[in-house]
């Protein structure tokens, strides 16, 4: 026969108990923990976003108390997420590292090599564009001073390799481009993007020049619209950078 049952009343909750045994008590839930997880989480976004816009406007070597200010949060609530700057830097374009991860594994799995390679390239560029800090971030992912990042580079590296390799195969990519041609198209496009950040134009057209040179035919498809840009306009003078003046100025 089961024992009979008696009912113990804790803080308004039921809960039953053999006789004769101690009641359970479930701990109750602590809201303040959520509080301070949620805090935390508030925090990191902050610093993340703080960090693009920092990078983006003062290079990756920025000082991490300058992020740290213009997140809102202290130093030591920096370092407690991000405790060196890499892991600040990987983190904060750490979408933007996915996505290449993802053009590249695209590029190798497309049909066509040609068309593989040219995404490749765009969609690259397009980060570059459209992410101030993230040329410098993109280099600086591969000198590989972890392994995982040396792994990660190494992989990469041959990924593209393959797909050259495919390309050239297939007759679209001219037979003397070389993988190590993309860090030069990288850097040109970085030091355009970086003068004109705001001249989307320029951009796509010296991608579809660069793109178009390494055609093994005769380049014969249209280029994306000009620039607005004139060599009166120029934001470079004899003596270094300077603000670039509007067309027609």
């Amino acid at each position: 026969m089961a024992p009979k049952r008696e009912t113990v009343t804790v803080e308004s909750s039921r809960i039953e108990s053999p006789r004769g045994e101690t009641p359970r008590v479930e701990s109750p839930r602590v809201p303040a923990q959520d509080g301070r997880r949620a805090d935390a989480r508030r925090n990191r976004e902050r610093v993340l976003a703080a960090a693009r816009a920092v990078f983006a406007e003062r290079g990756i070597d920025a000082p991490m108390a300058t992020v740290a200010r213009r997140a809102g949060v202290g130093v030591a609530t920096l370092y407690r997420h991000f405790p060196t700057r890499d892991v600040l830097v990987r983190d904060a374009y750490a979408q933007q590292m996915a996505t290449c991860e993802r053009a590249l594994a695209g590029a190798l799995a497309a049909a066509d090599p040609w068309q593989g390679f040219q995404q490749l390239v765009e969609t690259v560029c397009a980060l570059q564009r459209e992410e101030r800090g993230f040329p410098a971030a993109f280099v600086a992912a591969f000198p590989g001073s972890t392994p995982e990042q040396a792994q990660s580079r190494q992989r990469a590296e041959r990924d593209f390799t393959t797909l050259v390799r495919r390309a050239q195969a297939s007759g679209a990519l001219r037979a003397d481009f070389h993988p190590s041609d993309l860090a030069v198209v990288l850097l040109a496009h970085c030091g355009l993007v970086t003068a004109l950040p705001g001249d989307g134009a320029a951009s796509r057209r010296l991608v579809a020049y660069l793109l178009q040179s390494f055609r093994a035919g005769a380049a014969d498809e249209p280029l994306p619209p000009p620039s607005a840009l004139t060599l009166r306009s120029l934001p470079i003078a004899a003596d270094g950078p300077r603000r670039q003046r509007a067309p027609g100025a």
